[in-house]
């Protein structure tokens, strides 16, 4: 159970615990029919959860709900860069790029087990490259405006490389044409574990959290927006509040319509994609940007593990945000620059994982997407909803204290954020260097867990068994879905290889095989009957071949 939240709440709060957090589904439900929030934010990916967060800290009473799982939308599909943005640069929006490179610094600060300092390298080529080597020279001085601008706060600055510092880096690039290098650095992190950990330091900090929670629709009160009305587990009941918060990306025009019949669309969604090959495939140590021939784009290829992810592409989208996947044509673009870029020959057989998602822009419906603008755009509507829209996720914590600076604006109060120096769960005291010099099961869970990894170990020590691998390949132990169960709202067999693990997109048909034991793993632990336990694997298998004919086909299942 949640212990009712404090209206001061104590920075160490989230910082330190010495017994884990439990989230109790039943007791979340009750609190959110029984209690009256300061603050209702509709919206579980990245910008909602960094908006509960500034609430709770700053001792609001605040909620979060999300209809279908935390960061099941964009926030788990997007590039995983904690990053300044070089394009910005080239676009003319410095602004956002020194920005971003301050909130990057926050957050490898607060969050150290989560994001992670990582080198991009720009091949120089002597033709069908990016650029070549006059060029180069160019593009160098946009890399020193990136570095003195922030990129300096992450403790490297950008490189030129010969020949064959190229080559240790990417030893299957292909060297007929290449002259050399550039490299600089910038960040990565698991999205989706770091949207759970948020929402989950919000909790920390007295918040009501809920996935599987649907708006069907708001309360109003005096033409005011005061709440709304939901649907969880099939109960439905309503959660008052005296201001709410739309933080739902893509799905914004549809929440602001229900708020104000005279709304008119605003956001633009533009999709990406990425596909996940194995690492010996490519082998680089690195993020690799390689032209796609014939086309004003590049893709990127990083290392992640034993994998590798190329993304990503930018393009409109028309269809359902709610049946988003990589397609055929999406595939074989990357395929192409991959093979383009590296010896060797990728094939579809090749490809392990994929992903699609929608960037919520907002914008003018003219001119590519590619270059619009990622700035966010945060409004109070004639019903006082507060709605966020765009940005990006480098910058949320700042989007979510934004947020909730209109929220104060609407209740009449003040209070100053406290997240510019707030440690995410597990990220106060964590050392990434010693817990990698350990290996093994403990730098396994350290990175994922930071300093709370403890509580997944005392899973372990009590049951040895759970220190099996539930996923053949992948690190993932049978204990982490125990703790998914108990202490991150886990519903279903798709929340947990999805999001808590990962694993479909790092190993998805391995991923397939381990879903029973998934399952039984949930029915244990959640009291599920057997019918619930066969609906969620089957409901992730079909889920996962409609995923691989969209892919593969083209097509539907």
């Amino acid at each position: 159970m949640i212990t009712m939240p404090a209206r001061k709440p104590r920075r160490s709060a989230a910082a330190t615990r010495r017994t884990p957090l439990l989230l109790d589904r039943a007791a979340l439900k009750r609190r959110l029919a029984d209690a009256t929030y300061d603050v209702l934010v509709i919206g579980g990916g990245i910008t909602g959860a960094y908006a509960v967060l500034d609430a709770a800290s700053r001792g609001l009473r605040a909620a979060l709900i999300e209809k279908d799982d935390f960061a099941s939308g964009t926030s788990s599909k997007s590039s995983k860069m904690v990053h300044g943005g070089l394009r910005y640069i080239e676009q003319g929006n410095v602004n956002l790029v020194r920005h971003s490179l301050l909130e990057r610094h926050r957050f490898r600060k607060n969050a150290p087990h989560l994001v992670h300092r990582l080198p991009f390298l720009f091949p120089i080529l002597e033709k069908e490259g990016i650029f070549d080597a006059r060029l180069a020279k160019g593009f160098e001085g946009l890399l020193w405006t990136y570095d003195l601008v922030g990129g300096w706060r992450i403790g490297k600055l950008h490189q030129r490389l010969t020949v064959p510092e190229v080559l240790a880096q990417a030893p299957t690039l292909r060297a007929e044409n290449l002259k050399g290098g550039l490299m600089y650095f910038d960040a990565r992190t698991d999205d989706a574990r770091l949207v759970l950990t948020i929402v989950r330091t919000a909790a920390a900090l007295g918040a009501t959290i809920l996935n599987g929670a649907r708006a069907e629709g708001l309360l109003m009160q005096m033409g005011k927006v005061a709440g709304a009305r939901v649907s969880a587990d099939g109960d439905t009941f309503d959660i008052r509040s005296r201001a709410v918060v739309n933080a739902t990306g893509v799905w914004t025009d549809e929440l602001d319509a229900k708020a104000d019949d005279g709304h008119k669309p605003q956001v633009r969604p533009a999709k990406g994609v990425h596909i996940v090959v194995p690492w010996d495939k490519v082998r680089i140590n690195c993020t690799v940007t390689v032209p796609i021939p014939g086309r004003a784009r590049r893709a990127t290829c990083t290392r992640w593990g034993n994998s590798v992810v190329l993304g990503t592409t930018d393009e409109d989208y028309q269809g359902s945000p709610d049946d988003v996947h990589c397609t055929r044509e999406e595939m074989d673009f990357l395929l192409e620059g991959a093979n383009t870029a590296f010896e060797g020959k990728l094939t579809p057989d090749d490809v392990v994982g994929s992903i699609g998602g929608l960037r919520p822009l907002v914008g003018g419906k003219e001119g590519a997407t590619l270059d619009m603008r990622r700035d966010h755009h945060i409004t109070v509507g004639r019903t006082g909803m507060v709605t966020v829209t765009g940005g990006k996720l480098t910058t949320s914590r700042h989007m979510g204290e934004l947020v909730i600076d209109k929220v104060m604006t609407v209740l009449g109060r003040k209070g100053k954020s406290r997240t510019t120096d707030l440690p995410l769960l597990g990220g106060a005291g964590y050392d990434a260097e010693a817990v990698a010099a350990s290996g093994g099961i403990a730098a396994h869970l350290g990175e994922r867990f930071g300093t709370e990894a403890r509580f997944v170990g005392d899973l372990i020590q009590d049951d040895p068994t759970l220190a099996e691998p539930v996923v053949a390949g992948l690190p993932y132990t049978k204990a982490e879905v125990v703790y998914a169960a108990r202490a991150e709202l886990a519903r279903s067999v798709d929340d947990v290889l999805s999001r808590r693990l990962r694993a479909r997109l790092f190993a998805r048909d391995a991923s397939v095989d381990a879903a029973g034991a998934v399952g039984a793993i949930l029915g244990q632990e959640l009291n599920l009957s057997e019918a619930e336990v066969e609906r969620s694997v089957s409901e992730y298998l079909a889920a996962v071949r409609h995923e691989k004919s969209v892919l593969l086909e083209g097509t539907a299942a």
